[in-house]
């Protein structure tokens, strides 16, 4: 997974450089202190050079761009004047955190007065953030001391989000067949999702898909079966299917692949004998899950990319439905036909031949098991009225099971919210959450709320 990459830049006033040379030596190392905290949690920086006048922030704002950083985080090292800095930051669709910190903890009636030179850039941040207010540039804010205080955690959170957000709106997300006829809450026009969020929706064409199955050899199936083997249990598993399958899978991966994919989603109705890909291939879609590609089931394009985008950020993440209540324990039963990330599982996951009787394609083999337990969360996508989105996000865990399993040779687990059911249920209609959705394992579900902020939707925290 790779790291969050963030733009720090350097505020600054030209005023000091030219009468009080002497303490610029000080400041950068304040900056460097700073620029190595966030290497510190896995963050990666781009510093800007010391910006002091118009030019320079113009100049460090198109550096930023050009590296492909995710979030701008400005730090003042002293005053600096607004009118010199805020066009740069306005005029760019880079997100922007304002790092409200000073080299000092304490400045009480002990401090040296040269100390002054080096802890008042707090005027310079608030003069900043009233012009980035008047000209409708949204910004965020995190206030603390660096070292006695969380505040580079904080900012470190915003930037895992905004790589997130980057991910979502620049999205490669493929389409195997059409959506589900009829399915109506995540049906968007794929041009709206490019227009509104910036999704790319690649359909799978039937040409170039019969020359990628003819491409797949009989060592790329027996190498791929053998590796099955040792990653599940396929006592139980017919040889046929589990070959078909794995020619199928291997298929779907080199269109992956080759169409650089963030995520896919696939109608199972869309698959039949005379398809290119003509078993339905849940057991790749696992395998994809596991490797960090993005997935939704029926078509569904939108959570598919809010899958890509949240596994950029989690690798704990997977494709899911809500079946059905557990009044009793307090827990909803997650599942779906065919598909889990396949590295969830509280087990060694098995390999079955799974009846699919819903057009005339072969059965197809799945890997099955039960979801393990842990602090996770429910993440759902939600088309909303005029053109926007919902963020809807259920804090809770997946729980532990004993006893016989009658549900052992299906995808599985049961998820307690930490709401109750009766009020998550509840809430989560009423805010208009789909029936598809994500689970994430984390403990960190503030990252997802920054997330929906930055992507500028509305944010439901049940």
């Amino acid at each position: 997974m790779d790291s969050p990459k963030i733009g720090l830049l350097l505020l600054y006033l030209e005023l000091y450089d030219k009468s009080m040379p002497q303490i610029r030596g000080e400041v950068e190392k304040f900056a460097d202190t700073i620029r190595n905290e966030f290497i510190k949690r896995n963050v990666s920086v781009v510093l800007s050079p010391v910006c002091r006048i118009k030019p320079e922030f113009d100049e460090a704002v198109k550096n930023f761009e050009a590296e492909g950083v995710d979030i701008i985080v400005t730090l003042h090292l002293a005053y600096s004047p607004s009118l010199e800095s805020y066009e740069a930051l306005v005029s760019t669709d880079l997100p922007v955190v304002v790092l409200n910190t000073t080299p000092s903890y304490a400045f009480d009636n002990t401090t040296p007065e040269a100390e002054i030179m080096f802890n008042h850039g707090i005027h310079g941040l608030q003069d900043l953030c009233n012009l980035l207010k008047r000209n409708h540039k949204e910004y965020h804010i995190e206030t603390g001391h660096w070292l006695k205080s969380d505040v580079i955690d904080r900012v470190a959170s915003w930037a895992r989000a905004a790589k997130m957000a980057s991910k979502m709106k620049t999205s490669r997300i493929g389409i195997l067949g059409m959506p589900f006829k009829g399915m109506g809450d995540f049906a968007v026009p794929f041009d709206e999702l490019k227009k509104n969020i910036g999704i790319n929706t690649i359909e799978f064409d039937l040409d170039d898909g019969r020359a990628l199955a003819e491409s797949i050899s009989e060592k790329e199936i027996l190498e791929e079966m053998e590796a099955d083997r040792k990653r599940f249990i396929t006592a139980g598993i017919n040889e046929g299917t589990h070959y078909k399958s794995v020619r199928a899978g291997l298929a779907l991966r080199k269109w992956i692949d080759q169409s650089d994919l963030d995520g896919f989603t696939v109608n199972f109705l869309s698959i039949r004998k005379d398809s290119p890909i003509n078993v339905m291939p849940f057991l790749e879609i696992e395998k994809q899950m596991a490797r960090g590609i993005g997935y939704a089931g029926e078509g569904d394009v939108l959570t598919a990319a809010l899958s890509a985008a949240l596994a950029s950020g989690f690798e704990e993440t997977s494709f899911t439905e809500m079946f059905c209540p557990d009044w009793k324990s307090n827990t909803i039963f997650l599942s779906h036909m065919g598909e889990m990330n396949i590295s969830l599982t509280s087990s060694k996951p098995e390999l079955i031949e799974k009846d699919f009787p819903y057009t005339d394609a072969d059965n197809p083999a799945v890997a099955s098991g039960l979801f393990k337990p842990g602090r996770a969360a429910i993440v759902n996508l939600a088309p909303a009225p005029d053109g926007g989105y919902a963020l809807i996000i259920a804090k809770g865990e997946m729980i532990d099971i004993s006893g016989e399993d009658m549900l052992k040779n299906s995808i599985h687990g049961w998820f307690r919210p930490d709401s109750g059911i009766e009020d998550f249920l509840t809430e989560f209609s009423m805010a208009g959450g789909t029936h598809h959705s994500v689970l994430c394992y984390t403990t960190e579900a503030d990252i997802i709320k920054k997330f929906g902020k930055l992507m500028g939707w509305d944010t439901v925290l049940i």
